[in-house]
């Protein structure tokens, strides 16, 4: 096994050349792209198909992190086509995408469905690291593997490291909005981690943590009691009476806005509270634009919200889920991974958010007159929310795709 000091660097490769882009775009939009979803998207977003109403939301599906990772993907299966391709995790949280790079000769190196293992690589090996980015601790391992890495992390993400870095360098704990065992946000966490100075963070899930954090910012509490309800959300050797003191606000990139806002302010309200000034508490806008792009849209629909509304998209996708969350305020919603969970007019298989589990709702699709939103988050690619929205006319026995 190499040692990290024995580790070869690897050659920069250029996989973006002309020829393989031209190459790659034709195979990616064969796979995933919908030419009856544009047609829509560019009349406006409305159609009617019989008595279907169809109203798609102005902005969703691949944004352009996701997309470009897909491209980085299948350009180093094509650079690299005698060599063994391995990918850090999932490439985005949609499995038919994952599947297909599966079906490409493309390997995971962990998550659930891992197939190899980073100390096993090789200098002739090369690895893919996603677009959410990967731990720092696993980077450097790869690396010492003198392993060729095609690095597709979105750059906001990496704009979130930046900010994430300067807290730690500056002595500042960074409080991360968003999923401890998220892959972007242990990514994010190791950053924290990974300055000279060994920074700390804790990472808050909803209102509830962040309410059980501001109560000890303003009056400390029981130290075992805090480091129990983070166990595993925060770092190694993490002390709330030390720690505490200068505070940082970052997320995860795919977080709903509204709520990473409040979040912002109920620790400025603590820190102020506790402090008397806000000179130690930090903060920085790093939603994702696309992701607020995706939920600015939805906001948009459901001024005017339709009879029911379908969230199409994988279900561990966490900008997805928010999406589902936003429109289930309003009107019934079902989240759904593909076409084939609508089973028949009078059942539905749809992930439950506050569950964590799919589960089943019948008499889903009325009968009469409809209006049908429909969205997806930023991994989902379009044909996913074409072979929806044609199940939807099957189902209702209507002819779509000859009127579009």
């Amino acid at each position: 096994m190499l040692s990290m000091s024995t580790a070869v660097p690897t050659k920069r490769i250029n996989l973006r050349t002309p020829e393989v882009m031209e190459e790659v775009q034709a195979a990616v939009e064969s796979h995933y792209h919908s030419p009856m979803v544009e047609r829509l998207r560019s009349s406006g977003g409305v159609a009617t198909f019989g008595d279907v109403t169809v109203r798609l939301a102005k902005q969703f599906g691949f944004c352009y992190g996701v997309e470009r990772a897909i491209d980085l993907a299948y350009a180093a299966r094509k650079v690299f086509a005698d060599r063994n391709i391995f990918l850090v995790g999932e490439i985005i949280h949609n499995p038919d995408v994952n599947t297909q790079l599966a079906a490409m000769g493309i390997r995971t190196l962990s998550g659930p469905c891992k197939l190899a293992d980073i100390d096993k690589l090789s200098a002739e090996d090369v690895v893919i690291v996603p677009a959410f980015g990967a731990e720092v601790a696993v980077q450097e391992r790869i690396k010492a593997r003198g392993c060729q890495i095609v690095d597709t992390t979105c750059g906001d993400v990496m704009s979130v490291w930046k900010r994430v870095r300067q807290y730690a360098n500056d002595g500042v704990t960074s409080i991360i909005h968003g999923k401890s065992d998220h892959e972007e946000t242990r990514a994010t966490s190791s950053r924290a981690r990974s300055t000279g100075g060994g920074g700390h963070f804790v990472v808050v899930y909803d209102l509830e943590e962040t309410d059980f954090l501001c109560a000890y910012l303003r009056q400390g509490g029981d130290r075992a009691a805090f480091l129990d309800k983070f166990r595993g959300a925060c770092s190694e050797g993490f002390d709330p009476d030390l720690h505490l003191r200068k505070v940082g606000v970052a997320n995860q990139t795919t977080m709903l806005r509204s709520e990473t806002e409040e979040v912002q302010r109920r620790i400025r309200s603590a820190v102020t509270a506790r402090d008397g000034t806000e000179d130690n508490f930090r903060v920085f806008d790093t939603i994702c634009g696309a992701t607020q792009e995706r939920q600015d849209a939805l906001l948009d629909l459901l001024s005017e919200p339709p009879d029911l509304m379908l969230v199409v998209g994988g279900y561990n996708s966490s900008n997805t889920t928010h999406l589902a969350d936003m429109a289930r305020e309003k009107l019934p919603t079902y989240f759904v991974l593909n076409a084939g969970c609508l089973e028949s007019p009078q059942l539905i298989r749809h992930f439950d958010t506050g569950a964590g589990r799919e589960t089943t709702t019948g008499d889903w699709l009325p009968s009469g007159p409809v209006s049908l939103g429909i969205t997806a988050g930023a991994s989902c690619p379009s044909n996913l929310i074409e072979d929806v929205l044609l199940r939807v006319l099957e189902l209702r026995k209507v002819a779509g795709p000859a009127v579009v």
